[in-house]
């Protein structure tokens, strides 16, 4: 079965003056998502082959058409070329939808979501919020967005909207770094001292029926951090979302191995050979001494799925039968995938003999 799809664009809409939000037709064979995952789009620009994660806004089930919000980023080339180009009618190639950040609704659910972002990292939680407000009656949704000034928050009127059909069910929080004189909201930088103030006024309904979902930039994504860690909120209790240019500290190497194959000496510094099983057929390949899984099977012409090549976003996903294999970052994975045996190629070295990893 294809990873990819074949994507036309239906709408277009600008949330802000500097980001689109594309709204896709539904493909031939459906797309199945969750709320708070990703789509990968794929274009030809300046001659090469570019891939980018955008995070889809919006609620399975519940809007029509599925959609992804890109804010225009200086010198992206994948950004730029979607608000400079796109149109409706405009097909674009994408793979499935993908990703750990997401949110399975059930009816019985009486849980409190607390979406925590900035800037375009609004685009899961929005998706987040309208599927939690839609499907559980009995729980409740706070936002804590920030943003630089007004003209800057993204889907502003379908917050207001929300807000006005959830009205007893729906908090949000508008934090401007430099907002205008007739600014009636909070304003100023959130430090960490600022969360823990505006945390603490959000409804309580318990720390082990509260749910915290993370996404913008790093900077406040790191104050969010250091917040929850002096309100004592485990992390168990915390998703993130990682954008790959955001990840400012690689986490320490780690190595994925194989129950069957654990005595196996490691070398890092020896070219392996490694077999990628893909859609049913085999390809072998030598990886050497520094470089990645990806990237050699994508120079042996293999069409390994990938995006973000960071470790972030779990495009790249294989599960390990055999060998061992060192991973530079694991972002992407979680606690479960790491237990099952899975490992992201971008940033994977083999450094035992026998490795097999299959994909899909």
């Amino acid at each position: 079965m294809s990873s990819y799809l074949d994507l036309t664009i239906h709408a277009i809409e600008h949330p802000t003056p500097d980001s689109i939000c594309l709204f896709f037709e539904e493909p031939e064979g459906g797309m199945s998502y969750q709320a708070g995952q990703f789509l990968t789009l794929i274009a030809e620009i300046e001659g090469k082959s570019v891939r980018r994660s955008y995070s889809l806004c919006t609620a399975p089930g519940h809007d029509p058409f599925p959609a992804v919000g890109i804010k225009r980023v200086p010198g992206g080339l994948m950004s730029n070329y979607i608000n400079d180009t796109a149109q409706p009618g405009m097909t674009l190639r994408a793979m499935k939808p993908l990703g750990n950040f997401s949110v399975e609704p059930a009816q019985h659910n009486a849980r409190h979501v607390v979406l925590l972002g900035g800037g375009s990292g609004i685009t899961p939680l929005l998706g987040i919020g309208k599927t939690i407000l839609a499907e559980e009656r009995e729980s409740r949704v706070s936002l804590v967005y920030a943003n630089r000034n007004e003209a800057s928050i993204m889907f502003r009127s379908q917050w207001d909207e929300l807000q006005a059909q959830y009205e007893d069910r729906l908090t949000v929080v508008h934090v401007l770094d430099e907002p205008s004189a007739h600014w009636q909201g909070l304003s100023g930088r959130l430090t960490p001292d600022r969360l823990i103030e505006i945390i603490k006024q959000l409804p309580h309904l318990g720390v082990h029926n509260t749910e915290y979902y993370i996404c913008g930039p790093g900077g406040l994504m790191e104050a969010i951090s250091s917040a929850l860690d002096v309100l004592g909120i485990p992390g168990d209790r915390r998703k993130r979302e990682v954008f790959a240019n955001d990840l400012a500290n690689a986490s320490e190497t780690k190595t994925q191995e194989n129950i069957q194959t654990e005595d196996m000496a490691e070398d890092p510094n020896k070219a392996y050979d490694v077999t990628i099983i893909l859609d049913g057929e085999e390809h072998t390949f030598t990886v050497e001494p520094g470089y990645s899984i990806l990237e050699t099977g994508l120079d042996e012409g293999i069409d390994i799925p990938y995006s973000c090549q960071s470790g972030v976003c779990t495009a790249c996903r294989g599960k390990l039968l055999s060998g061992k294999v060192t991973m530079d970052e694991t972002e992407g994975l979680s606690d479960e995938e790491m237990e099952e045996g899975y490992v992201l190629n971008c940033v994977g070295h083999p450094v035992t003999e026998g490795v097999r990893i299959e994909i899909g």
